[in-house]
């Protein structure tokens, strides 16, 4: 049925924009999450064969630990230092010129960690692996950032959902090319970990094509004819003023406050409550555990029964149920909202971490329990990517107004990327001190955070950035007002946007 709206339609230039934008950016931070799990092992032998080699005795085995687990923790550490890069450089390069702008941290790390091997040095992957980490980083801020202000309201959470999609795929594609018979031996790993540099490649040669956000042009550069002609092209009709007139009302009510930076932005009382709920919601989607389970994937598995010759079947199988679940989301978040499926996913992987922690402790008396416990991962990535995956960057481009979200999605990144790095960094020994019970504290940081979802959250779906900053006031107590009065039906034609008063108390 042909929707009534011409707005409501899904054109083939906003189509093709989302998924160049998605998958040059948003598939390699997924690729590089998942893409040295399955060659560990052999990339460990390579690690204690170099130190062999160089100091003719062998890597003690706590060294070999800290290596590995700084070899997976710079990636998240990279991502840290790439998302506080956000704000200064979409505001000067624009969202797609970042967007290029970053495939520099792709393409480089890609050949390091390609020619690792031939220049015998372990320390390149982990240099690699924090600068491709600081691609992720700006990746994971600004797609968000710059699908949310290409898309219309009515398609905005299923156009962002796409880059998690695409974050999913790159897992799934890292985790079947690391099956032995392909990549994931001693021959294959140094080309699974340098073809992170083809989607840069892609991205650099096809995203020139496409527009600059719209928003961007207009209340941040002040070019209203480059803005209209985006949206004509974006939206596939002529008539877009409805549109420009919203960004204009956004751009009034943003005034008094100017371009905020992140120290402006922490002090600001009418946005205390949606800073404190991205921090609280990305907070959570990371110390949830998810990444544990995809960074370490393989003793996982082994700790919960799973035959070393099988381990990589379930690895793929987990980690198509993933996509498969994210396909899911993109085609309910718009009709479902973003609250429920986020308190439903929290609250699937808290029950989820529970159940684990008790397979994990009685399977060694039950004969069938190691399967259960596969079960619990199975149900944990279904539940994380129903919600807690794909929602917390939408929700945190959704909360914010234009000049305020660059600065907001720089803090929202900068507290993903440091939970993300705690995680990597820390599972491996607390798997050591806690054993069976690590994923209790997985467990209660979901509870916490779903609790906080239902009380304070409000539901964003189908509202424009300015209608989520008004629900917020009250919570904040200010309040942000527009004379409705002064609107008129039409824009004048001596001064079309001089249409609104907007008033900050």
């Amino acid at each position: 049925q042909e929707p009534q709206n011409p707005r409501e339609r899904l054109t083939v230039v906003l189509a093709l924009a989302t998924f160049i934008s998605a998958f040059g950016s948003s598939f390699q931070y997924g690729y590089n999450v998942a893409v040295i799990n399955s060659p560990s092992e052999f990339m460990q032998q390579f690690y204690n064969t170099t130190y062999m080699e160089r100091y003719n005795s062998p890597m003690e085995e706590d060294f070999l630990t800290l290596l590995w687990s700084l070899s997976v923790s710079m990636f998240p550490l990279g991502g840290f230092f790439g998302s506080i890069m956000v704000a200064p450089l979409v505001n000067k390069l624009g969202r797609k010129g970042t967007l290029l702008f970053n495939n520099i941290f792709s393409i480089i790390p890609a050949v390091m960690m390609g020619v690792s091997e031939i220049a015998k040095s372990y320390e390149i992957i982990i240099v690699a692996r924090f600068i491709v980490g600081m691609c992720a980083g700006l990746a994971s801020n600004v797609v968000p950032m710059y699908l949310s202000e290409l898309a219309p309201k009515n398609l905005r959470g299923a156009i962002c959902i796409v880059t998690e999609l695409l974050i999913t795929s790159g897992i799934l594609l890292a985790q079947t090319l690391g099956i032995r018979h392909i990549l994931g031996n001693s021959t294959g790993w140094t080309i699974m970990l340098g073809l992170t540099g083809i989607p840069a490649v892609i991205e650099l040669l096809l995203l020139p094509f496409f527009p600059e956000s719209p928003r961007y042009m207009l209340i941040q550069k002040g070019d209203e004819k480059r803005a209209r002609k985006i949206l004509q092209r974006l939206r596939g009709w002529e008539d877009v003023d409805e549109e420009l007139l919203e960004m204009r009302l956004e751009e009034q009510s943003e005034k008094a406050e100017g371009r905020l930076t992140v120290l402006n932005l922490l002090s600001q009382r009418s946005l205390r409550w949606q800073l404190i709920s991205i921090i609280v919601i990305n907070m959570g989607q990371q110390l949830s555990g998810v990444n544990a389970i995809f960074y370490y994937a393989n003793s996982i598995y082994a700790n919960a029964g799973v035959r070393q010759n099988d381990i990589q079947y379930v690895t793929v199988g987990t980690g198509a149920v993933n996509v498969c679940m994210v396909v899911a989301a993109v085609s309910i978040v718009e009709s479902s909202g973003r609250k429920l499926l986020l308190v439903c996913g929290f609250a699937v992987n808290c029950v989820a971490c529970v159940l684990f922690t008790v397979a994990l402790n009685l399977q060694d008396s039950v004969a069938w329990m190691p399967y259960v416990s596969i079960a619990c991962v199975v149900v944990y990535i279904m539940g994380h990517a129903i919600g807690p995956g794909p929602l917390p960057f939408l929700v945190t481009s959704e909360m914010f107004r234009q000049t305020a979200r660059p600065a907001a999605l720089m803090i929202a990144g900068g507290v993903h990327w440091l939970s993300n790095f705690i995680v990597g960094l820390a599972f491996p020994y607390l798997e050591k001190g806690l054993g069976n019970y690590s994923f209790l504290i997985f467990a209660f940081i979901c509870l916490v955070t779903l609790v906080y979802i239902w009380i304070v959250v409000p539901e964003t779906k189908n509202k424009t950035f300015l209608e989520i900053s008004q629900m917020f006031d009250k919570r904040n107590k200010v309040e942000i007002k527009l004379d409705a009065g002064d609107l008129p039906l039409k824009e004048s034609k001596e001064n079309p946007w001089d249409v609104a008063k907007v008033t900050a108390f």
